[in-house]
């Protein structure tokens, strides 16, 4: 089943809304510099990197796949019309990694105006079966990676009494799923994170807000999930189909401009489910 099967499943007597338009550009994000981390592919980092190349930003992606990084980069050069992302290797799991990636975004940027931590690792296990190992990878990559982001570019950002970082979380840190209490911890955790770091980071001039999609369909979605799970988890949403990763992305530049100066510590959720 297709991303787009998916969206045109049957539910009952209730029709999947169609997807919208694409947007149209509004140089939201005119003259600032963007740092995304898991970037690379055709998810939300893609999305959100893609985005703030077309209201204005320039534009430093970061992902552990070298070789898809390097593509993304190509994409939305092409795609957007703008001049080629500059690129990072990461692995986000390491701090000298992240380091790199920072001391690499200011060479490149001149400043960071706005940091998206998009970096993030799922899979469905049983507590029961669940091990030390899979816990801790998922946590890992999940919660503390965005510890170690949030620690390295925190000092500029303090110094330059400006900037932005953006998290992006999960519905399923509020509500609960089967075979996914690794990955509802770690969100959970990046909530958490987030409303603590941003009451730190008022007193310098930087706002720190998340996501928390709940259902945003892409190919690698589709490649790590059954099709039976997606068509349950697609019942769920009110408007019949799954979002649109750009859908979300349009929420995080939101959060990343100025439109959403007074905002900060908030976790804003990018979902049709129903309460």
């Amino acid at each position: 089943m297709t991303g787009r099967d998916l969206r045109q499943a049957p539910r009952g007597k209730i029709m999947s809304v169609p997807v919208p338009n694409y947007p149209t550009p509004l140089g939201m994000l005119k003259g600032k510099t963007v740092v995304v981390t898991a970037a690379a592919g055709t998810g939300i980092g893609f999305a959100v990197a893609k985005r703030a190349a077309e209201e204005g930003a320039r534009v430093l992606i970061s992902d552990f796949h070298e070789r898809r990084l390097g593509e993304a980069a190509d994409r939305i050069a092409a795609e957007v019309g703008c001049a080629r992302p500059a690129t990072f290797v990461c692995d986000v799991t390491q701090q000298d990694h992240v380091d790199g990636l920072r001391d690499a975004a200011l060479a490149a940027l001149g400043k960071v105006d706005v940091l998206i931590n998009n970096a993030g690792l799922g899979g469905e296990v049983p507590v029961v079966d669940m091990t030390d190992e899979q816990w801790s990878r998922v946590l890992d990559v999940t919660l503390t990676s965005l510890f170690r982001m949030t620690r390295a570019f925190m000092p500029a950002m303090y110094a330059a009494k400006s900037g932005v970082m953006v998290n992006n979380a999960s519905v399923l840190g509020w509500r609960a799923q089967k075979g996914q209490a690794h990955y509802a911890a770690a969100k959970a955790g990046v909530m958490a994170f987030t409303r603590c770091a941003a009451v730190e980071a008022a007193e310098h001039g930087v706002r720190i807000n998340a996501v928390s999609p709940s259902l945003a369909m892409h190919p690698f979605l589709a490649k790590v999930t059954t099709e039976e799970m997606l068509a349950e988890l697609v019942k769920t949403e009110a408007y019949g189909r799954p979002a649109e990763v750009w859908e979300v992305a349009n929420v995080m530049l939101f959060l990343a401009s100025d439109l959403s100066s007074y905002m900060t510590g908030e976790v804003v959720s990018v979902s049709s489910q129903r309460a």
